[in-house]
């Protein structure tokens, strides 16, 4: 886990915070929409992709009640489904274009996405953060502020993770040794207005973007 130093920017009461990032003023907006994920066959359907046995007793009695946990009829015990925390970098050039990067692997290989990934055992998601934009792009974040978080169901080899997506307005030294590497194949910088979201391959993170679209001023 890398010790850099980072500075830290609190939102003000988590409302509105401004910011003079490359001498741009912005508009950082938590999220505030009300995201409707998962729906409500996808947590039903859950349970056929998770766990088939107790991992208390190992019983086969182990039952999904449709809302947030297993619970098995011969031990009693339960066991809880909640989000797994994940993050996400919003990063902009000096003519408040965002990096965004394209997926190496699945799901949703070779759409666009923002760089990011999840929270590592015993991180913050503050060093979740600057740990995946070293690794993904090879850059090192000096500022960083939150922005908000999106709710996300992240599918892998059949199994659904639900997840929750911290972003973070982050300011990166310089772009000079800018790469993509880890899970990117490529990246390019856009104006967040003409990012065309059926291009995007994660819900949360169009999501994401759409807020961008409608409530960021660059």
């Amino acid at each position: 886990m890398r010790k850099d130093k980072v500075t830290i920017t609190p939102s003000a009461n988590l409302g509105t915070a401004y910011g003079t990032f490359y001498q741009k003023k912005c508009i950082f907006a938590p999220a505030v929409k009300k995201y409707h994920f998962p729906n409500n066959s996808q947590i039903m359907s859950y349970s056929k992709d998770a766990f088939r046995f107790c991992p208390f007793c190992g019983s086969g009695n182990f039952v999904w009640d449709g809302v947030k946990s297993h619970a098995c009829s011969d031990c009693g015990k339960k066991l809880y489904t909640n989000e797994v925390g994940a993050v996400i970098a919003l990063i902009y050039n000096a003519d408040g274009e965002l990096l965004l990067t394209t997926r190496k692997f699945n799901p949703a290989k070779g759409m666009l996405d923002l760089p990011g990934g999840f929270i590592d055992l015993g991180e913050t998601a503050e060093q979740a953060v600057v740990r995946e934009i070293k690794e993904e792009l090879n850059l090192k974040v000096e500022n960083l502020q939150f922005y908000g978080s999106f709710p996300n169901e992240y599918v892998y080899a059949g199994l659904t993770y639900f997840t929750i997506d911290i972003a973070f307005v982050c300011k990166v030294e310089n772009f000079d040794g800018l790469s993509a590497s880890d899970d990117v194949s490529d990246i390019c910088f856009k104006n967040p207005k003409q990012v065309n979201l059926q291009e995007i391959g994660l819900a949360s993170v169009r999501n994401l973007i759409h807020q961008l679209q409608t409530k960021t001023l660059l």
